[in-house]
């Protein structure tokens, strides 16, 4: 076979190569773990090294020991008193009084219980906001991994036509030593060899940049994609985590309302002392004891400020949850429509890339007959190799979109 004809063949088969590479990309080893496992694996490793983790462990550590401090009788910590007084005669101490006390911070009526619910809300807001965050960070995986994915097949299919347009140059430069082509045919396929160079080291640069995106967000080296069926469709599901955070964010509003409405400036007071007497030098020392309670009035004006600081952010987190479900919903109906038009797009482009290929073949006939110039079959080379780099990419692409349906749905791994 003439080593023209060997190219030809060669490029004409650049499809079959490029989708053979996106299938093996995405072909499921038994021997490795399941792509459910390996992503909740990168999921997990991306959680461990966000900022978002630290901050989850830090408002939890809050929500605890609100909850201790709410289970607690007093409703702060003990003062101790201590005093003593001397009476002075003549120069000398003639009586003495020592004060022992305790001062004890008491609960208003129903405030211990507002606390606990408010600690109980604070703690359910918390691992809401946990799997909102996960959520969150799913979805830039799952466009990181895509992105990962769509530039290796860029690479692949540059690397091939690379090597295609390099042996077609070399071809019509033994053609146009013997004198079978004009010296312009030999110019224009050595220009095609390094446009195609160049797009290799530029789809080089474009693959170590997404790589390194991966790397930065989990800390371990890129997932092989794998294919998986379209979820059902269905209504926006009320377990979405976004939409639960939202929930929780309302609830602890009601709390923290309550609990600003009962709580005042300051905590009433229980104190108990002890009081000794030695009302004269030498005189035996009379011990008493005291009780009293200390109850803060009138401060009804002083608190506002907290109940008003309260409702605004109980207000706030009522919009706010309106507004995620409006947002989560388009979100959804965008989602689902994507996904229909990649499928329509992958079935265009499977047809559109057979076609191509078909008329390559029938070009580099003509060709080698003679029929056509080198210009046209170039460019039916390329187009062809750009149709089937299209549909592997297409590929990808409604896998993505099925993995952006499964991030609208807040489905987690």
């Amino acid at each position: 076979m003439p080593v023209l004809t060997a190219h030809l063949l060669f490029s004409v088969t650049l499809a079959g190569f490029v989708v053979a590479h996106a299938q093996e990309a995405i072909r499921v080893d038994p021997a490795q773990d399941s792509p459910l496992s390996s992503f909740r694996q990168a999921l997990n490793s991306a959680w461990k090294r966000s900022l978002q983790a630290s901050e989850a462990r830090g408002r939890n550590l809050r929500a605890q020991a609100d909850q201790q401090v709410s289970e607690r009788w007093l409703a702060g910590p003990v003062a101790l008193r201590l005093g003593e007084r001397e009476v002075l005669a003549n120069g000398s101490a003639s009586s003495r009084e020592t004060d022992f006390g305790l001062a004890l911070p008491l609960w208003r009526l129903g405030q211990r219980d507002a606390a606990g619910q408010a600690a109980q809300s604070q703690s359910v807001w918390t691992q809401a906001f946990e799997q909102a965050e996960r959520l969150r960070l799913a979805g830039l995986l799952r466009d990181a991994i895509a992105a990962v994915h769509l530039a290796d097949v860029d690479l692949q299919q540059a690397l091939q036509q690379a090597e295609a347009f390099g042996m077609l140059a070399r071809d019509v430069q033994r053609r146009v030593k013997a004198g079978d082509l004009a010296p312009a045919d030999d110019l224009a396929a050595r220009s095609e060899s390094l446009t195609a160079q160049a797009q290799v080291s530029a789809a080089r640069e474009e693959l170590a940049l997404q790589q390194s995106n991966w790397r930065l967000l989990t800390g371990m080296d890129p997932l092989r994609l794998h294919l998986s069926e379209a979820p059902v469709m269905s209504p926006l599901p009320d377990s979405h985590p976004e939409l639960l955070l939202a929930h929780a964010a309302v609830d602890l509003g009601q709390r923290r309302a309550a609990v600003a409405r009962i709580q005042q400036t300051d905590a009433p007071e229980l104190n108990l002392g002890l009081r000794q007497d030695r009302i004269w030098q030498g005189t035996a020392i009379q011990n008493s004891l005291a009780l009293a309670v200390r109850i803060p009035i009138g401060g009804e004006v002083y608190k506002q400020p907290r109940i008003a600081a309260a409702l605004g952010e109980l207000d706030a987190a009522q919009t706010q949850a309106e507004r995620v479900r409006e947002r989560l919903l388009a979100q959804l109906a965008q989602r689902q429509s994507q996904l229909m038009q990649s499928q329509s797009l992958l079935l265009i482009a499977r047809e559109r890339a057979s076609l191509l290929r078909d008329r390559a073949r029938l070009i580099d006939k003509s060709f080698r007959a003679g029929e056509t110039a080198l210009p046209e079959m170039l460019r039916a080379l390329a187009a062809a190799a750009s149709a089937e780099t299209a549909y592997a990419r297409q590929q990808i692409n409604h896998q993505w979109a099925i993995s952006r349906l499964e991030q609208a749905m807040g489905l987690l791994p």
